[in-house]
C-alpha cells in the first residue's frame, strides 16, 4: 500500500494481501481481528462506525498493533453491490483479499471476488500467498468436519471462519506502522471509496433494525446462555422432561433476558439444538458481553470457541469442573432447577415433569429488572 496522510482522497493502492472487514455500529465484526492478522496486520475497515472499529483493530491485531489501517465510513446499511463495486479500484492489484466470514462478510464477498473476476475461496480456516503466484487454502465443509485444500492462481478473495486462529502470533516480519498523521499521532488513516458506477443492481436498504436475540448470528450475540448435558443429568431437576424441551426452556428464558441460546457439541450431536447453535472449536466462536453456562463441564472443545467473555458465569453441581474453574461467578447449584426457577420469575412457560417450587409461586417477571433496558457495559 502506500503510505497516506490523515485522509486519502483517491484511497490506497493496494498490493500483496490485505483484509477487507464490515464493522456495524462501530463494532468488529466475529473474526475480524483473526482475518486482519491472517493478512498480516493490514486492513481497510468499512461500514458505520469505521473510524471506532478501526481503532479496535489498530491495538488488537497480531503480536501488537495492526501494521497498516485503513477506513471509510460507508454508513448504516450494508449495500453490497456498490459497495463492491467502489472497492474494486482499491483492490484491483491486490493479489488476495481476506474476509471474515461474518454476516456481512459472506454477503460482501462473492459480489467483490464477480466485481474483480477473481475465485472465491469460501469457509476456510487458512489461507495465504505460497510464493509462487498461487493461494493455497484449507477451506471447512461438512459443518467443520472434513477440510479440503484448495489452490489457484492469484489474485483471490478469501473468507476466514472466526475461530479458525489466534488473533496473536501474526506474520514473522516486523509489522510497519502507519506514517504519522497530521496531528502527530499514528493510528488508522481514513480514505475515501470511489462512488459506485450508475446501474448497479442491489438492494433498497428501507430500515435498519436491531437483530433478534433469538434467531441472529450466534457469532454476533453479546450475551449467551450456554447448555450441556448437565442440565438434562438423570437426577437432575429436568430429569422428568424431554430433553429438546429442556433445550427450548433454555432458549425461552435466553430470549426473556435479552440474550441467545447456545450449547455443546454433546447436545447438538444428540439433536436437541441446532448445529448452528454449537460453541466451540468445531461450531461457532463466540465474544460475548456475558456468557451463562447451565450444566457446562468445560471441556476444551467447548471452551475453545467461547473467546474471552467480560463476564462468565457457570452453573453446576460440580463445583471443580473446569468450567466453574474458570469463572468469574460459580454458582454451585443443579442448573436444570435454576433454569426452571428463572423461567417462573422471568414468565417463560415451563414444560411439563419440570419440578413444582415448593414455596408459593415466584411473582412474575415484576420481581426482576428487565434486562433488555440495560447496558451490557454498565
Amino acid at each position: 500500500m502506500t503510505r497516506p496522510g490523515s485522509r486519502s482522497g483517491s484511497g490506497p493502492t493496494v498490493g500483496g494481501t490485505v483484509a477487507v472487514v464490515v464493522a456495524r455500529g462501530g463494532q468488529v465484526p466475529p473474526g475480524g481481528a483473526e482475518a486482519v492478522a491472517e493478512a498480516g496486520g493490514r486492513v481497510l475497515v468499512v461500514g458505520s462506525g469505521a473510524a471506532e472499529a478501526a481503532m479496535t483493530l489498530h491495538h488488537a491485531t497480531g503480536g501488537g498493533p495492526a501494521a497498516e489501517v485503513w477506513w471509510a465510513d460507508t454508513g448504516p446499511g450494508l449495500r453490497v453491490g456498490a459497495l463492491a463495486a467502489s472497492l474494486a479500484p482499491l483492490l484491483a492489484g491486490a493479489d488476495l483479499v481476506v474476509l471474515p466470514a461474518s454476516a456481512d462478510g459472506r454477503d460482501l464477498a462473492p459480489r467483490l471476488a464477480a466485481e474483480l473476476a477473481v475465485p472465491l475461496l469460501a469457509g476456510a480456516v487458512q489461507v495465504g500467498l505460497a510464493g509462487d503466484g498461487e493461494v493455497r487454502a484449507e477451506l471447512a465443509r461438512v459443518d467443520g468436519r472434513l477440510l479440503v485444500a484448495a489452490t489457484c492462481a492469484v489474485p483471490a478473495v478469501a473468507t476466514l471462519l472466526p475461530g479458525a486462529r489466534s488473533v496473536y502470533g501474526g506474520s514473522a516480519e516486523p509489522a510497519r506502522i502507519p506514517q504519522q498523521t497530521s496531528a502527530g499521532t499514528r493510528g488508522p488513516v481514513e480514505v475515501v471509496l470511489p462512488a459506485a458506477p450508475d446501474g448497479v443492481v442491489d438492494v433498497e436498504v428501507v430500515e435498519v433494525l436491531e437483530p433478534d436475540p433469538a434467531t441472529m448470528d450466534l457469532g454476533e450475540a453479546r450475551r449467551v446462555l450456554g447448555g450441556g448435558a448437565g442440565l438434562v443429568a438423570r437426577d437432575g431437576g429436568l430429569a422428568g422432561v424431554e430433553p429438546a424441551a429442556a433445550f427450548t426452556l433454555l432458549a425461552g428464558v435466553a430470549t426473556a433476558l435479552g440474550a441467545s441460546a447456545g450449547a455443546t457439541r454433546v447436545v447438538t450431536d444428540a439433536g436437541w439444538m441446532g448445529y448452528e447453535r454449537q460453541i466451540g472449536t468445531t461450531g461457532i466462536t463466540l465474544d460475548p458481553e456475558l456468557y451463562i453456562a447451565f450444566g457446562v463441564s468445560g471441556a476444551s472443545q467447548h471452551t475453545g470457541g467461547l473467546g474471552a467473555p467480560r463476564h462468565l458465569v457457570s452453573v453446576n453441581t460440580d463445583p471443580s469442573c473446569p468450567m466453574t474453574a474458570m469463572a468469574d461467578l460459580g454458582l454451585v447449584t443443579d442448573a436444570g432447577e435454576l433454569l426452571v426457577e428463572l423461567a417462573r420469575r422471568l414468565g417463560v412457560h415451563v414444560p411439563a415433569g419440570a419440578p413444582v417450587p415448593a414455596g408459593p409461586p415466584a411473582s412474575p417477571a415484576a420481581d426482576v429488572p428487565d434486562p433488555r433496558g440495560e447496558t451490557t457495559h454498565g
